[in-house]
């Protein structure tokens, strides 16, 4: 369900600013769905999970909670 995570200067700022990722999803999944991924993949707690569907690409904004920094999770991935 998770394609990719996306690594722009804006989400960066996102990442260190608003603890929130931003990842290319399914164009079929639901935000439940997601959260559930997110959270078993990735064992942390989400708060709440935004999408955007644009050229026809799915991208959801994941929110965590502050007790999990989104920056640990995207350092771990090479993201930052």
């Amino acid at each position: 369900m998770i394609h990719s995570f996306k690594t722009t200067e804006k989400t960066v700022r996102l990442i260190e600013t608003d603890n929130t990722l931003v990842m290319q999803v399914a164009i079929k999944a639901k935000k439940d769905q997601i959260k559930k991924e997110v959270e078993e993949n990735f064992k942390v707690k989400v708060e709440k999970i935004n999408t955007l569907i644009k050229d026809n690409k799915k991208f959801a904004y994941v929110k965590l909670n502050e007790k999990n920094p989104a920056i640990d999770i995207a350092t771990k991935f090479g993201l930052i």
